[in-house]
């Protein structure tokens, strides 16, 4: 068995096509996220967050700076994509279970 015949099967085998394909959507809907976080969502925190530019506060400790507005916005992209994914999977899993009965 020749390698090419070795590289087919495990394309088959693993589904390498699939998981190329979920990477790249995976990467485009990331970016559509974090543009909706960016773009909608952080500019209504910011309005109702006294100062507006939460996202540059810092905690000084000494000669330690703390970028908590940074690590806050990341825990909300992070929430925001979580919330996404599990509706996305909520809905697949419910067509899953219909097409079975």
């Amino acid at each position: 068995m020749g390698i090419h015949h070795e590289f087919m099967d495990f394309v088959k085998k693993y589904q390498v096509l699939g998981l190329a394909v979920a990477v790249i959507i995976g990467t485009a809907a990331t970016k559509l996220v974090s543009s909706l976080v960016a773009d909608i969502i952080m500019p209504l925190i910011s309005v109702i967050v006294p100062g507006g530019e939460w996202r540059t506060a810092t905690l000084d400790m000494g000669p330690v700076k703390f970028l908590v507005g940074d690590f806050v916005g990341a825990i909300i992209d992070f929430l925001i994509i979580a919330l996404v994914v599990f509706t996305i999977v909520k809905f697949m899993m419910k067509e899953d279970a219909t097409a079975k009965r």
